[in-house]
């Protein structure tokens, strides 16, 4: 049985990627009110990952419809060109040629205007290393996709800032069958390694925050 899950983080302060200076003159921290009336922007990040139940395999590429759900995310994201390399090209060609850490940068633009390098993630090191270069991305409108190392294969973790969710969402329900559970998953409430894998403890009752989709459900 494939265990696919949707995580979902919104309305995270874009600032918070900031990098923050002690040193910031007077001019710099003072608020006017017409900054203080600004909506605070905002950005969302989506993990999505994959259990085979059955053999306990754990990465997304391990699913049985693996081939299906790139398709689907694919067609979710489809008003943007994808980057890799310094061409754009199909997602599937890129998940094969991707490293892990490695930045695939979506875009609306012909043009690709941000260097991959900059945003490589390394072996010792994760994305929250790489926020100030994150934040002028999403700041622009451009996505940012990583594959990330999962224990048999890897998983996907997206960076918006505008919130995507739905657009993710529907594409991927209609994979839901007897053999393709979906979980959409609050991951502001999930924060042990314990509640991630719940699938491996309490598939039947899983923790508050994870909802299992249906073909029916709507959002």
């Amino acid at each position: 049985m494939d265990i696919f899950k949707l995580i979902f983080e919104n309305d995270l302060r874009l600032d918070a990627l900031r990098e923050r200076h002690t040193d910031r003159s007077v001019q710099q921290v003072t608020m006017s009110i017409e900054d203080f009336m600004k909506p605070d922007p905002t950005y969302s990040k989506f993990y999505i990952s994959g259990t085979k139940l059955e053999q306990n395999l754990f990465g997304l590429n391990c699913l049985d419809k693996y081939d299906l759900i790139v398709r689907a995310i694919g067609s979710a994201l489809s008003d943007y060109n994808l980057f890799f390399g310094g061409n754009i090209r199909p997602l599937h060609s890129i998940f094969e040629k991707a490293g892990i850490g490695e930045a695939i940068i979506l875009s609306e633009r012909n043009i690709l205007q941000w260097d991959p390098e900059s945003l490589r993630i390394d072996k010792n090191s994760n994305v929250g290393h790489k926020k100030e270069e994150l934040a002028k991305v999403l700041e622009s409108g451009d996505l940012v996709l990583y594959k990330e190392q999962a224990h048999q294969g890897f998983d996907l973790h997206l960076f918006s800032r505008e919130n995507i969710y739905p657009k993710l969402f529907y594409p991927l329900r209609d994979l839901v069958s007897h053999n393709f559970r979906f979980f959409s998953i609050n991951g502001k409430r999930i924060r042990s390694e314990r509640q991630f894998y719940f699938e491996t403890w309490t598939l039947d009752r899983p923790p508050h925050g994870a909802e299992e989709v249906f073909s029916s459900t709507q959002i």
